[in-house]
């Protein structure tokens, strides 16, 4: 059993109210202006908005958001950036599916999914409905999260599948649809006297979900015009082992990351200069989407600072120069059962402290001062570190780091803390990790 005040505790009571990018992004702003940060619009003009000593954030489509403090400029320029999306199952539209009685959720996967650890799971929804609003260009948004579980994916019996231990292969398509409802089907149909029943019987039956949202929105089923809802793991993360020294949750990656960005820009006051830290959406995807790290967003924010300060592009161009950009995402940690699967030389080990990940394809974003500078870092602050690298035979992840910095040109390193599991539906980690990130988060804006 966990002591109060574990150090788990902060984490997983974050990871369990961020359970989509809006939610995320709404559970940051609320924190940030707890913390004082004013909030700025991008469709407002920010002149005469910033001061010395002022600290701001911007949304950015309700998915993404970039919180910055001001010092005085020009001056050091420190950013730090992670994203707010994680891999699950996104709803189609016209998500309804109706056979034998059985009513499913056409779904998509959204990123790189293991697809066997999400067999039967409970699963909640979370994600925004769209309804009519005052006008066509104003629809009403609703942030939802029906916080109980709504949804399984079950798993075919072994005496149906005998090779399932040895093959196991599943299909997105179709093996991996919710099971949500049990509807009257066909039994339902006789019960209608006329045709014109029947064929109403068949409507309603096919459009249960949408039936159900707006039931559970409050609004009419004619008013749901869109939606985005992912499924995800309902359990509640937990600490593990002998000592309590993992964590096994959800969406590891890249909260750790988002938790650890945000608690280093709470405490940031730039005396001089700007610390900004970043989060994106649809990392697992690709980035490059209007709210991405492959988008001209983060430029445009620091374009507008600068500009709101009294300054000049070219001034911008010179502190990007002198300037440092840390990537926060996880890293692979080595698999007990799987040592082959690592580096023969750098292969990060859970509790051994943040990792700096480098591969020559530049995949991930660094270079040899990069490298020494976290590493100077962690050492002044006694922050154990450790190197990540993939093995020479076989192909990597990749995250935002390259990207971002290829639209802002900036130094940058990616870092992160190791997991095992990554993209599962429940990854795993050690907590001490979790500490090391946020000093270094700490000591990077100070």
């Amino acid at each position: 059993m966990r002591k109060a005040n574990d150090p788990a505790d902060e984490l997983l009571a974050f990871i369990g109210r961020c359970t989509s990018p809006f939610h995320v992004v709404t559970e940051i702003a609320a924190r940030l202006r707890r913390a004082g940060f004013q909030e700025l619009r991008r469709e407002e003009s920010w002149e005469k908005k910033l001061a010395c000593g002022g600290r701001y954030f911007v949304d950015v489509y309700g998915s993404s958001l970039i919180a910055f403090s001001v010092g005085a400029l020009p001056g050091a320029l420190r950013m730090a950036a992670a994203h707010t999306d994680f891999p699950c199952f996104r709803v189609k539209p016209l998500a309804a599916m109706v056979q034998d009685g059985y009513g499913s959720l056409n779904v998509e996967p959204y990123g790189g999914l293991i697809l066997r650890t999400w067999l039967d799971r409970p699963l909640g929804l979370a994600g925004k409905v769209v309804l009519r609003g005052a006008s066509p260009f104003q629809p009403e948004v609703r942030l939802v999260d029906f916080r109980k579980p709504l949804l399984v994916i079950p798993s075919l019996a072994i005496h149906m599948d005998r090779e399932v231990n040895e093959a196991g292969a599943l299909n997105a398509q179709k093996d991996m649809l919710p099971l949500a409802a049990l509807l009257d089907g066909a039994e339902g149909k006789e019960r209608c006297e006329t045709k014109e029943e029947e064929m109403r019987h068949t409507e309603e039956e096919q459009g249960f979900f949408l039936t159900w949202l707006a039931k559970a929105c409050g609004a009419e089923t004619q008013d749901v015009l869109s939606y985005e809802l992912g499924a995800y793991p309902v359990e509640e993360g937990c600490a593990l082992g002998l000592s309590g020294e993992f964590v096994s949750a959800p969406r590891l990656d890249n909260l750790t990351s988002v938790l650890a960005c945000l608690k280093g820009m709470e405490k940031a006051r730039a005396s001089e200069g700007v610390r900004l830290a970043a989060f994106f959406d649809n990392e697992e995807v690709g980035s490059r989407t209007k709210q991405g790290a492959g988008s001209t967003v983060l430029h445009e924010v620091l374009r507008r600072i600068y500009c709101a300060c009294g300054l000049t592009e070219e001034v911008l161009s010179q502190d990007l120069a002198k300037g440092f950009l840390l990537s926060v995402d996880v890293a692979h940690g080595l698999h007990p059962s799987h040592r082959d699967k690592s580096d023969p030389s750098a292969h990060p080990v859970l509790g051994g402290g943040i990792v700096l990940k480098q591969a020559a394809s530049q995949a991930y974003a660094g270079d040899a001062e990069a490298v020494a500078v976290i590493r100077a870092l962690a050492e002044a602050a006694a922050i154990p570190c450790q190197m990540f690298v993939n093995r020479s035979d076989s192909r990597g992840g990749s995250t935002l780091g390259a990207i971002a910095s290829s639209f802002v040109p900036v130094r940058t390193m990616d870092i992160g803390l190791p997991v095992l599991a990554m993209h599962s539906a429940c990854e795993t980690m050690g907590i001490g990790d979790q500490a090391a990130l946020e000093k270094l988060l700490q000591a990077f804006f100070a």
